[in-house]
């Protein structure tokens, strides 16, 4: 089974066009052949915008996973896990956790990130880093856990 995913990169600078974008080929390596990459939007740092996309996503166009990429650090214009916790309907914290422990073993700066997970309606957020080297360690670490996931909230789950 293939399942569709939405990815949102957040960046002045690459929705600008002052700078090429690396996640988005971080995440389709990443992600093999179980999920297909059918949207792809690159906005800038802006709450309001990514609510909206993220709203969009989930409500109108039913996404089973969106993936976004930046603003989860401590700066001021960071406000992904914002925006993201404000459309959520609930959070799964231990999805941020794992990618968090997993990017510790190799930066040890991981624990500043505010990356949050979490569902809305039947879709599953999951907030990354905004580097591609963070993107590739952050959905290896989850990537085992997001078929399940996906399948719970697609209500495609039987028991026995």
């Amino acid at each position: 089974m293939s399942y569709d995913v939405a990815v949102v990169v957040l960046s002045d600078r690459a929705a600008a066009g002052t700078r090429d974008d690396g996640c988005i080929p971080a995440v389709r390596e990443t992600l093999g052949d179980a999920f297909a990459i059918v949207h792809e939007r690159v906005l800038p740092d802006d709450a309001a915008a990514l609510q909206a996309e993220l709203i969009e996503l989930a409500d109108r166009r039913r996404m089973p996973l969106v993936l976004t990429s930046g603003g989860t650090g401590l700066s001021p214009r960071d406000r992904t896990p914002q925006a993201t916790s404000a459309v959520l309907d609930y959070e799964i914290p231990g999805i941020a956790e794992a990618m968090r422990s997993a990017s510790a073993a190799f930066v040890r700066t991981a624990m500043l990130s505010r990356a949050v997970a979490g569902v809305r309606g039947a879709t599953l957020i999951v907030n990354m880093p905004g580097s591609p080297k963070a993107v590739r360690e952050t959905l290896a670490a989850i990537l085992p856990a997001l078929p399940h996931a996906l399948e719970l909230l697609g209500d495609r789950v039987v028991d026995g």
